[in-house]
C-alpha cells in the first residue's frame, strides 16, 4: 500500500502579509492568495486526485475549491486541521505580544510545543487532534493520492511528527510559504516519506508579498548575523 497526501497550506491573507497571529482568526484569502490557489491547482491537474480534505476555516476551504477546481471535488472539512490558536494574541503582532505579554510570550518562544498563552494552543494540543485525521484519511484512502489543505503550524508540527523531528523546534527549523505543496508517501498509518517540501515553484515569478519576518525571535537574529 502507498497513499501519497499533498498536504498544503491555504493561500495568503491580509494578516499572514502582515505577519499577525491568526490562527484561530477566520479571515479570507487576499486576490494573492486566491492567484497562488489557481496555480496550483494547475499544477496539480493531471495528478489522479481522488479526495480533498481541508481545515473548516475560510481560508483554507477556498484554497482547496480554487485548487481542486479541475477536479470537481468538493472538499470534506476536517476540524482536527485547523490552525493552532493563539488565545489571547490573536489579531497581534510579534512586538505587541511581547510588549503587552513578555513572560508569557518567553516561555512560548522557548517551548512552543508544550506551552501555549492563555486561552490558547499548545503544539502539542495541535497534534493530538491534527495527527487522527491524517492516519483516519490513510487508512480510507489506500493506493489513492489526497489533497490535505491546512495551516502553516499545523503542518509544522505533523511533518515533525510523522517523520521523527523534535516538535520543540518546529517553528525555528520549519517554514511553510503560502499555498505550498508538501507531498507524503504512506506506506502504511504511522510511517511516512517526505517526498517534496515547501515547494511555490507553481507560483514562483508571479508579484509576491511574502513576510520576510518568521513570528520566530531565535530565527531572525540568525538571519541578522548572517
Amino acid at each position: 500500500m502507498t497513499t501519497r497526501i499533498s498536504l498544503v497550506r491555504h493561500g495568503a491573507t491580509v494578516l499572514s502579509a502582515e505577519d499577525r497571529f491568526a490562527g484561530a482568526t477566520d479571515v479570507d484569502l487576499s486576490d494573492e492568495g486566491r492567484m497562488q490557489a489557481r496555480a496550483l491547482g494547475e499544477r496539480l491537474a493531471s495528478e489522479p486526485l481522488s479526495a480533498v480534505y481541508a481545515s473548516p476555516m475560510k481560508r483554507t476551504r477556498e484554497t482547496a475549491a480554487l485548487a481542486a477546481g479541475p477536479f470537481g471535488i468538493e472538499a470534506r472539512p476536517k476540524d482536527g486541521l485547523r490552525e493552532i490558536s493563539h488565545g489571547r494574541w490573536e489579531g497581534m503582532t510579534r512586538a505587541e505580544v511581547e510588549d503587552a505579554y513578555p513572560e508569557e510570550y518567553a516561555a512560548w518562544e522557548a517551548d512552543p510545543f508544550t506551552f501555549a498563552p492563555e486561552a490558547g494552543e499548545s503544539g502539542l494540543h495541535v497534534l493530538s487532534r491534527a495527527l487522527p485525521v491524517i492516519r483516519d484519511i490513510v487508512i480510507r484512502h489506500a493506493d489513492e493520492y489526497v489533497l490535505v489543505v491546512s495551516h502553516k503550524a499545523t503542518i509544522r508540527l505533523l511533518i515533525s511528527s510523522l517523520l521523527g523531528i523534535d516538535a520543540r523546534g518546529y517553528r525555528d527549523r520549519l517554514d511553510q510559504h503560502p499555498a505550498c505543496l508538501n507531498v507524503l508517501d504512506f506506506k502504511d498509518p504511522v510511517r511516512a516519506r517526505l517526498m517534496l517540501f515547501n515547494d511555490v515553484s507553481h507560483y514562483e515569478g508571479m508579484p509576491e508579498r511574502i513576510s520576510k519576518r518568521h513570528l520566530s525571535k531565535w530565527w531572525d537574529i540568525d538571519e541578522a548575523s548572517a
